[in-house]
């Protein structure tokens, strides 16, 4: 498959400079029909909608901003909730848990949506907007309905940031633990991965020993009772047949030198990355979900809602994988299999230290149980199965930030189903060496059931 991205990340300077000329890493959101622009590589423009275009400013900023996974899936659930809120106020179409009431009659319910989204992305991303609101409102004209969306809207966006302010996402953004979660001492307990934080045979720097957001966990989530509701049951005994089983499979499958892996496998593994520097992978799944309802036939409020869903699970997604991620304390493959071995008391002879091994892909810097990538994808694939009525939705796409991995331009994948396509993406991690299988199969259990929970409680219609 040619170069991985730990020998282009070396050229990744360039690309910066490129995409700042470009116009991506500017202040302002691309515009519908610009290269730039998430929304116009799969929105067919006969289908192009106000949801649509506030979702595609929010996939931007998560691109130019460079935002992690977990806090970009945090992002996605204020904004999209605060459009529908808004917009349903005006409409009265379904019922909602937040208290947020009626809106003024007479007033443009996609005004209204546009306002709020910007107030709710506004603080999500800490960037004003301004000129996207200004050219968002240029679109209706002047009178009574759009200054009473504007007023109303204003009015929601607000009051959701009421609501969510001290909802534990602040602290979460340090990378400390905060005494949140309690570190394992055994020898499944994660640490950082690459050679970089050490130097053999001298300690490792102390600085390093954190993983990504260790606090985000705890945040107050917005389907879920608590971040714990959906927790993963208990991870392999180390000494186990299972885990040795486990241990095995990654280690021929997974490592960069690996003689199994497919070059289909091993294409996988780089289409489902998603980072750094792109929409990240629960912005993959927005992004996938924006291509799978278009032209269905919703109305926009029901596109508002079911885009008001999406945000919030792929937030509760992220919330409720980073809750089992701490507090189980999971090594990763790479530590295990470089390093941590022996440790492990397994009796079975596959069980063996391999100093030179390397994830096909980088290890992420965070505990591995459960995988995020899984809980993310099985989320948006049953909400999206869920919407349209059925799973078997046969469709094909690209990578929508092809300039992480220069292998992938021109490459198409196709699915058969929703399911299949979140099986896939979670299985990328195995194939790129990052992942127990376990952490796939308990991420994607948790995925499908906030998805469900979701779907049937939190937006119902009006009786």
């Amino acid at each position: 498959m040619g170069h991985t991205r730990r020998q282009f990340l070396a050229a990744a300077a360039a690309a910066a400079s490129t995409l700042t000329m470009a116009g991506c890493a500017g202040p302002h959101v691309a515009s519908q029909g610009h290269r730039s622009s998430y929304a116009s590589q799969i929105i067919e423009a006969q289908n192009w909608n106000t949801v649509f275009l506030w979702v595609d400013a929010v996939l931007q900023q998560v691109r130019d901003q460079r935002v992690t996974p977990p806090r970009a899936a945090y992002n996605f659930g204020l904004p999209m909730a605060a459009g529908f809120l808004a917009a349903n106020g005006v409409v009265r179409a379904y019922d909602e848990p937040f208290g947020i009431g009626s809106g003024p009659r007479g007033a443009d319910p996609e005004v209204a949506y546009g306002i709020a989204f910007a107030v709710g992305a506004a603080e999500a991303f800490q960037q004003p907007f301004l000129f996207e609101r200004m050219a968002f409102l240029n679109r209706f004209p002047d009178g009574e309905a759009k200054s009473l969306g504007v007023e109303w809207g204003r009015k929601v966006g607000h009051r959701l940031l009421d609501l969510r302010t001290d909802d534990g996402s602040e602290p979460s953004e340090a990378l400390y633990y905060l005494g949140r979660y309690k570190r394992r001492s055994d020898a499944l307990r994660w640490r950082p991965t690459g050679p970089f934080y050490g130097a053999a045979p001298g300690p490792a720097f102390a600085s390093f020993d954190r993983g990504l957001h260790p606090g985000h966990g705890r945040i107050k989530p917005w389907t879920m009772t608590s971040g714990s509701q959906f927790r993963t049951a208990g991870f392999y005994d180390p000494a186990s047949p299972e885990f040795a089983e486990e241990f095995d499979t990654i280690r021929r499958l997974g490592g960069m030198d690996s003689e199994i892996r497919s070059e289909e496998q091993a294409e996988i593994a780089l289409f489902w990355e998603d980072g750094p520097w792109g929409v990240t992978p629960p912005g993959h799944m927005v992004y996938i979900a924006m291509q799978i309802l278009q032209g269905r036939g919703f109305s926009f409020i029901e596109l508002a809602r079911a885009f008001a869903l999406i945000g919030m699970t792929q937030c509760d997604a992220s919330i409720s994988a980073w809750d089992s991620k701490y507090h189980y304390d999971i090594v990763r493959p790479e530590s295990a299999i470089r390093v941590r071995a022996p440790a492990f008391g397994n009796p079975d002879p596959r069980v063996v230290r391999q100093a030179g091994w390397q994830s096909y892909i980088p290890t992420p810097e965070f505990p591995a149980y459960p995988a995020g990538h899984s809980t993310f994808g099985a989320a948006a694939a049953e909400l999206l199965a869920l919407f349209v009525g059925r799973d078997h939705v046969a469709f094909s796409g690209q990578a929508p930030d092809e300039v992480l991995w220069p292998q992938l331009r021109g490459v198409t994948r196709s699915w058969t189903s929703l399911s299949h396509m979140a099986e896939e993406n979670g299985m990328s991690r195995l194939y790129g060496g990052v992942h127990w299988e376990l952490d796939h199969r308990a991420g994607m259990k948790a995925g499908q059931a906030i998805a469900r929970q979701a779907f049937y409680s939190t937006l119902p219609p009006k009786a």
